[in-house]
């Protein structure tokens, strides 16, 4: 389940800061980007860590 998990989040960072990069450098909305990148991560790295502690 773990495994699951890990392949979920890593699908859910990518779609995640390809839109943060696209509001970045498309839209020239930098602070936009920048928090949507911040959230990608926190995306990737919240549910990987709570099933590691599970």
């Amino acid at each position: 389940m773990f495994f699951v998990v890990i392949i979920l989040s890593v699908f859910a960072f990518y779609k995640t800061i390809g839109y943060a990069i696209y509001e970045y450098k498309d839209n020239s909305n930098k602070m936009a980007g920048t928090i949507i990148g911040f959230l990608a991560i926190i995306a990737l790295l919240g549910p990987i860590i709570v099933s590691a502690i599970k």
